[in-house]
């Protein structure tokens, strides 16, 4: 894709956040009923989890603009389940598949066959899960059924093996069990966890994170749910910074109170200078004078590319800390954002678990490698707005993954660019 710079007005809907999308996908599998999905998120990774829960029993029926799923609980209809590139659904998805006690493959493609699956290993067969073929990526097997009881877990590398256990338990508990963890991060995560499952009727209580009660004694059942997706931050925030550092950008459909960790971008974009209107559903972020700005986005790794790009169009030297939770993405996302950076013509140095970037008032076109990582395609995007000449980013298709409608919204809010053939 070859993005020309330049500035970018207009009003754009958020797209449905498939955080929240894959975490109702499980729950609506679990439940033993009806689940009426409005809103529903059409990325790769979306498509993915639908894909999955069918798999594993669930009937998915599309009706208009709303998904019907009616389920009995887990009862894998194949011998494995397809999670495409999604990490989450890997981690979801396979303590769920173990409730049975068909042997299932785990399987998926692209970049996810690279990626950490080592604490599956070290979970599962504490609980009476059998695992094949196990190297610490996918592919490999589980076979249950697994039995839901107390448990200690680290909680260090992602929290995403919480909440496939969190998920597998408020299925399988027939007593009252607790989950202990070590040193969890992105905590807000694991709150839309718990808010999916407070929603169909799962409550689980928790002590500062450090252990969660499930207790089937305060569940309730309902027939039929219905819930409606929510906007999602991760999407909204590349349009947002690109309001700040090159135009007037209006997002639709945004909840201010909603518990998705990227709501985070509003704490960095004032800091950084820029002055968010924020008013019913809607969040509206116009080009400032941008300064330096001090931001741990441990808990929000998502943004970090995006934060990335708001330092190096700010004067002064600005920090960012949580480098260490970038290793394990779409991309080791510490070594690409240093190669956008340095691509761009950005002074940055990397120090520990901070990375400190030099502003400047443009950026150099350029030639970006993605990675094929839809979080670094975005931000090199917004970055393409400040450059001082056209930049070519490669596998660009990667926001599919996670923002099928990118470029169409880029196109709506004024973005020059063009399909580069190969």
């Amino acid at each position: 894709m070859i993005v020309n710079p330049g500035m970018v007005k207009g009003t754009v809907n958020a797209v449905p956040s498939k955080s929240m999308m894959q975490r109702v996908c499980a729950a609506a599998l679990l439940h033993k009923g009806k689940t009426v999905i409005s809103n529903p998120g059409m990325s790769e990774d979306d498509k993915a989890a639908l894909q999955v829960i069918a798999q594993l029993g669930a009937n998915v029926k599309f009706n208009g603009d709303k998904i019907e799923v009616v389920s009995n609980g887990p009862a894998p209809v194949s011998d494995h389940i397809y999670c495409g590139e999604s990490g989450l659904s890997t981690r979801l998805f396979t303590p769920i598949a173990a409730l049975s006690d068909k042997r299932v493959r785990i399987d998926g493609g692209g970049s996810l066959l690279q990626r950490n699956m080592n604490e599956l290993g070290h979970i599962l067969p504490e609980l009476d899960v059998q695992v094949h073929d196990f190297s610490g990526k996918i592919p490999f097997a589980v076979q249950g059924p697994l039995q839901a009881r107390s448990i200690k877990i680290d909680g260090s590398v992602s929290s995403q093996y919480l909440s496939g256990l969190l998920f597998a338990y408020s299925y399988a508990v027939t007593t009252a069990v607790t989950i202990q963890v070590d040193s969890l991060k992105s905590r807000p995560y694991v709150d839309m966890s718990l808010q999916v499952l407070a929603h169909f009727g799962r409550p689980v209580r928790n002590d500062n994170y450090t252990s969660f009660h499930i207790d089937p004694a305060l569940f309730t059942h309902k027939e039929e749910i219905a819930v409606s997706i929510e906007g999602d931050w991760s999407s909204a925030a590349a349009l947002l910074v690109a309001g700040a550092i090159n135009g007037d950008i209006t997002i639709l459909g945004l909840d201010t109170n909603s518990l998705q960790a990227d709501t985070a971008i509003l704490d960095v974009l004032r800091l950084a200078g820029a002055v968010p209107e924020v008013a019913g559903g809607s969040v509206r972020v116009v080009k400032s004078a941008l300064k330096e700005f001090e931001y741990d986005a441990t808990n929000c790794p998502d943004i970090f590319p995006l934060v990335s790009i708001l330092a190096g169009c700010s004067d002064g030297e600005s920090y960012i800390s949580g480098l260490h939770r970038l290793w394990h993405k779409e991309s080791n996302r510490a070594e690409s954002i240093a190669e956008m950076l340095l691509q761009f013509d950005v002074f940055f140095s990397i120090e520990d678990d901070v990375l400190c970037i030099t502003g400047d008032d443009k950026l150099w076109g350029c030639y970006i490698d993605s990675y094929n990582d839809h979080r670094i395609v975005m931000a090199a995007c917004v970055g393409a707005l400040r450059a001082d000449s056209r930049v070519i980013i490669d596998n660009a298709g990667a926001v599919n993954k996670s923002y099928p409608g990118f470029f169409e919204d880029l196109a709506a809010i004024g973005v020059n660019y063009n399909f580069k053939e190969e």
